[in-house]
């Protein structure tokens, strides 16, 4: 049985793989350490979304007539085949190359649409891989789900903030959740012992039941993983929560507190919170915020009046 190469080695063209390696260990017992963590998952073949391979198959069918931005378009779709893209592009960089590639588009076009949809069009999949796990699959399937919108959120206010680059933030709106989905593939007991944890408490934060179960913290494990995965430097410095003074840092980073807390509804406690992190950062007033995002009349109300005087008198940016 032939095995795709995994990120800690990725080397030549990958093999098409129809099952998930059966060197693959899912943990159901917590390590002791970060590096523990960070050993174990970056050692794993990471698996990609069937849709993301089934699409890229259909371009390859028709590669003359795809472009740079059609196949990003699918590769953003999906957080691991994010990973792998950027990760095999830092292992393969020429020696000529004195700057990172830091988004999909850009790796598709230094490689060529033809090598790049032949490179990755193999693989296993995320939905093989956790076919014996099903709470697990739709685990991890829902925080795929918030990652792309914690990207679009992020895309969105970077877009207002006239940010440098805005698809450097959309990648790293994409990956920020990508430890949490890591877990869902390769400690699927653990995971769903986070989940229980907070459907017995609703007001439980979920980096304290993270570190409940983990015994470390996610965050952490992320800053690990990033580095393992030889992720462009820049967007190891977007990803770091450390950075958080750094505007384009917490761009990214308010944007997955508030894709979070909202994937339980309008009446999660932390949203107030949340909103005025938001505000602050696009220099909105909050009943102006509501309505960008789309919040329900009753919600405007509600959370509108608990808006402090800051919020209310920001101007819009034009």
């Amino acid at each position: 049985m032939q095995h795709a190469p995994t990120l800690a080695g990725l080397h030549g063209t990958m093999q098409p793989v129809p099952a998930p390696p059966e060197a693959c260990i899912m943990l159901d017992s917590p390590l002791d350490t970060v590096e523990a963590y960070v050993a174990h998952f970056s050692a794993q073949d990471m698996p990609v979304l069937r849709h993301t391979l089934r699409a890229l198959e259909a371009m390859r069918a028709q590669e003359d007539k795809v472009n740079a931005r059609q196949i990003a378009g699918v590769v953003l779709n999906d957080p691991l085949m994010t990973v792998r893209v950027l990760s095999h592009q830092q292992r393969h960089r020429r020696q000529s190359q004195n700057h990172d590639i830091t988004t999909v588009d850009r790796v598709i076009m230094m490689m060529g649409v033809g090598p790049f949809l032949h490179t990755f069009v193999q693989g296993h999949t995320l939905e093989d891989h956790l076919a014996p796990h099903p709470r697990a699959l739709l685990g991890a399937l829902k925080v795929i789900n918030r990652a792309r919108r914690t990207s679009q959120l992020a895309r969105d206010w970077a877009i207002i903030r006239h940010d440098i680059d805005i698809n450097e933030i959309t990648v790293a709106g994409l990956l920020r959740e990508i430890t949490e989905i890591v877990c869902w593939l390769f400690a699927p007991a653990l995971a769903q012992r986070v989940d229980a944890l907070q459907a017995r408490d609703p007001a439980l934060r979920s980096a304290a039941a993270q570190q409940a179960v983990f015994g470390v913290r996610e965050n952490d494990i992320l800053s690990g993983l990033v580095k393992a995965w030889c992720l462009p430097e820049l967007l190891i410095t977007l990803l770091d929560e450390s950075n958080a003074s750094n505007p384009r840092v917490r761009n990214v980073l308010i944007a997955s507190n508030f894709a979070r807390h909202l994937a339980h509804g309008w009446h999660d406690p932390a949203l107030p919170d949340d909103l005025a992190d938001i505000s602050q950062l696009l220099r909105v007033s909050r009943e102006n915020l509501l309505h960008r995002l789309g919040a329900p009349e009753d919600v405007v109300q509600r959370l509108g009046a608990e808006a402090s005087p800051d919020e209310t008198e920001r101007t819009p940016p034009h």
